[in-house]
């Protein structure tokens, strides 16, 4: 099913993304309507309406196209192509058209920077040294001694480098073995991933999140990382042994990104987002989105693997990025598929729901688009899932070290009295956490004062406010663990007010503000209460 798009030039087109919440949707674990236990897309369908009556702007769609699951979808083998277990195109389709009906836009991922090793296009390129795909992956033949060419390590575990015996070289993946690095330096590459761009923008879709995009070009040369001095080497893995200085970050990849967005400008007024990770994740975010001719946003990892909740962390952001000329625009995330869940992550035996509330009015307040993981808005805490259940292999090879991604993966609960809190009728393909039942969405919708409630109470509150949508960001110097700022200019600008400790800050509403929401215990005669935070705007 085609959806033709009205062509308009760029400055007709209505930048829809500036400031937009985005709600994003693991599709394995949100919703299954067949019975087998794995969420598809007919189960997304089926719950757009709860989604959309959130107040967000748009839905991101993490991975679900033809792919053997090493990595649940990050590894494809067909990019054009719906896995069965999610179902088919036309259940795409279905979904795109209910989704636009409900005013929700819809964002699906772009993998660029690798495949699945049971691609066509590595099927044939690892066949021989001369047929016409054999350069769309990166090659490199041994040292002398047999070993691979240089020294990179894999994100995962282990090195960069597997030996193929057909080609006899090895070949580059900087995730698992089974994710084969496509070489995008190869201008045949590069418009294979254009023709895939076109063949969902064709279909409708509303914008691209691009994943691992830093990882997209290598440095051909193939020169060593440089090594981490020991007392600055925080993880475990061989991966944080060294600077990534070049099997990332290449100064080419700008220039690949300015062909995309020429293709995607043809559409209208679609969105991209990049996902920057790494030592150069700030540097990276900001030349990616540079000027008008790149992506439109980026997202870190800044907050994503902060152990901490800190003040010092909120204000340091906020620095990063000014609004200056030719600056692109940011996008946050507090929690998604890839990080331990926020309540768990900050919240230091304190009251999960205290913390839950604090963490979404302050993500909902911050300048940028701000992306909303499932079942964050329920508060859920970091699944506790058992090694035997362990499905992520980067838990697998690195346990006990890392218990990975799989307690951010679990299913969402959305009756507490039905079989598997009403996710499946079959058992489903990762446990459901105990803790995570009293929270399903059918209690909380009975209950005014649940953090559900209060997140679409937030989410209308930014989209009535422009100035938290689009407006600029002042910061108040206050001690820590206070945090205050402004947002906007003039008449409409809003204060934001939070104190992130154990106890009270010595803070009092100015005259002239009437607090407008707020989170926890409020303001008193004895200052803001900890994990208390409001936001106000000039009295009328």
């Amino acid at each position: 099913m085609n959806h033709p798009q009205q062509v308009l030039p760029a400055a007709a087109v209505e930048r829809w993304w500036r400031g937009a919440v985005i709600y994003q949707v693991y599709p394995r674990s949100f919703a299954d309507s067949d019975g087998d236990g794995v969420g598809d897309l007919p189960g997304v369908t089926a719950r757009l309406d709860y989604i959309a009556s959130l107040g967000v702007d748009a839905v991101w769609l993490s991975p679900f196209f033809t792919s053997p699951m090493r990595d649940f979808g990050y590894d494809i083998a067909d990019y054009r192509g719906v896995d069965p277990v999610f179902g088919s195109l036309d259940d795409f389709d279905r979904l795109l058209d209910r989704a636009h009906a409900l005013g929700l836009r819809v964002i699906i991922d772009q993998v660029y920077s690798h495949s699945s090793d049971q691609h066509p296009w590595f099927q044939e390129s690892r066949s021989s040294r001369d047929n016409a795909k054999a350069d769309w992956y990166v090659w490199a033949d041994p040292r002398p001694d047999g070993s691979p060419p240089n020294n990179w390590q894999a994100n995962f575990h282990g090195p960069s480098w597997t030996w193929d015996g057909r080609r006899r070289q090895y070949y580059l993946h900087n995730f698992l073995p089974s994710q084969p690095d496509l070489n995008l330096h190869n201008a045949d590459v590069q418009d294979a991933c254009l023709d895939v761009a076109r063949f969902w923008l064709d279909r409708g879709v509303d914008g691209f999140r691009l994943d691992a995009i830093n990882f997209a070009m290598h440095d051909p040369a193939l020169r060593d990382n440089p090594p981490v001095a020991a007392e600055h080497c925080k993880g475990r893995r061989p991966f944080d042994f060294q600077h990534h200085f070049h099997n990332q970050s290449h100064p080419d990849i700008p220039a690949f990104l300015r062909r995309l967005r020429q293709v995607i400008d043809g559409y209208g007024d679609r969105f991209t987002v990049a996902e920057v990770g790494g030592e150069q994740a700030d540097r990276e975010m900001k030349l990616f989105t540079e000027g008008m001719d790149r992506l439109n946003s980026a997202y870190g990892f800044n907050f994503l693997y902060a152990k901490d909740l800190t003040a010092d962390l909120i204000r340091h952001t906020i620095e990063l990025w000014p609004g200056g000329p030719g600056e692109g625009w940011p996008s946050w995330a507090f929690s998604n598929h890839d990080a331990p869940r926020v309540v768990s992550r900050w919240g230091a035996g304190r009251d999960p729901k205290a913390v839950a509330a604090l963490a979404m009015l302050l993500l909902m307040t911050l300048r940028g688009n701000a992306f909303l993981y499932q079942g964050e808005e329920l508060g859920l805490p970091q699944a506790r899932v058992p090694f035997e259940r362990l499905r992520d292999p980067e838990a697998i090879a690195n346990w006990p070290d890392t218990k990975g991604r799989d307690g951010a993966r679990t299913p969402m609960p959305w009756r507490a009295d039905a079989p598997n809190a009403g996710f499946s009728t079959a058992e489903p393909w990762m446990p459901i956490d105990e803790a995570h039942v009293p929270l399903a969405v059918d209690r909380q919708e009975l209950d005014t004062g649940s953090l559900l409630h209060l997140t679409r109470r937030i989410v209308g509150l930014r989209k009535r406010e422009e100035a938290l949508r689009g407006g600029g960001v002042h910061r108040l110097d206050l001690p820590e663990p206070l945090l205050a700022f402004e947002r906007g200019e003039g008449a409409g600008r809003l204060l934001c007010v939070f104190n992130l400790g154990t106890k009270a800050g010595d803070f009092t509403l100015p005259a002239g503000w009437r607090i407008v929401e707020s989170v926890g215990s409020g303001a008193g005669p004895g200052g803001l209460a900890p994990l208390s935070g409001y936001v106000a705007k000039r009295a009328l």
